[in-house]
């Protein structure tokens, strides 16, 4: 006898898959109602729950780092944002779930810091920073990985979600495209990096 647990089935990765991404997701819409049913934060934007966004180059709004993937102007940004958040995270999943927290943490942090240090002033808050790293890490992991997979991963992604690199563009108003912009630099930083330890990994 080895000792070894056994693998875990198909129908068990999902249910976890389902338990993180719904959890996640939880957390945001549990925020977002509080705010608005109990700060009112509808009637003034930068009230209640959303003033721990990001503000850029002031030292306090470092915490919105933190914060702001969980916060949302309101119930339409929070709906825009929940669909590709499930969608292009849970399929960050499906090669490892550990993936999933390295490519969220990573692109939650470089989205962050570049939001804080070039952002436009103001308050800047949503998941969007971490959905464009989880589309950066998708598009890119078949160029650096090179498997048949990969690629064919990057393909389907870029052929679902390709649409939302408009939202890299600095000329539009009302959204922080500097959070896109590092969020999705942040997703290629993790591609590299996770390309880079599953090869070493297998020896190669």
């Amino acid at each position: 006898m080895t000792g070894r647990r056994p693998e875990p089935t198909i129908a068990q990765e999902l249910k976890a898959h389902a338990m993180i991404l719904g959890g996640l997701v939880a957390i945001a819409w549990g925020l977002e109602l509080f705010d608005l049913f109990i700060f009112r934060q509808g009637l003034n934007p930068v009230s209640g729950l959303d003033q721990y966004g990001i503000v850029p180059r002031n030292l306090i709004g470092l915490r919105g780092i933190l914060f702001a993937p969980f916060l949302h102007g309101n119930l339409a940004h929070l709906i825009g944002n929940t669909i590709p958040f499930l969608v292009l995270g849970w399929f960050v999943m499906l090669r490892e779930t550990s993936d999933f927290f390295v490519v969220t943490i990573i692109s939650a942090l470089v989205s962050g810091l570049g939001t804080w240090l070039f952002g436009a002033p103001g308050i800047h808050i949503g998941a969007s920073g971490v959905i464009f790293g989880y589309l950066g890490y998708l598009l890119l992991r078949g160029y650096f990985e090179r498997s048949a997979i990969a690629i064919a991963m990057s393909l389907f992604v870029c052929v679902l979600y390709g649409s939302l690199l408009l939202g890299l563009s600095p000329f539009q108003t009302g959204i922080s495209w500097e959070g896109h912009l590092f969020g999705f630099l942040g997703g290629v930083l993790s591609a590299r990096l996770l390309t880079n330890t599953s090869k070493h990994s297998s020896g190669g």
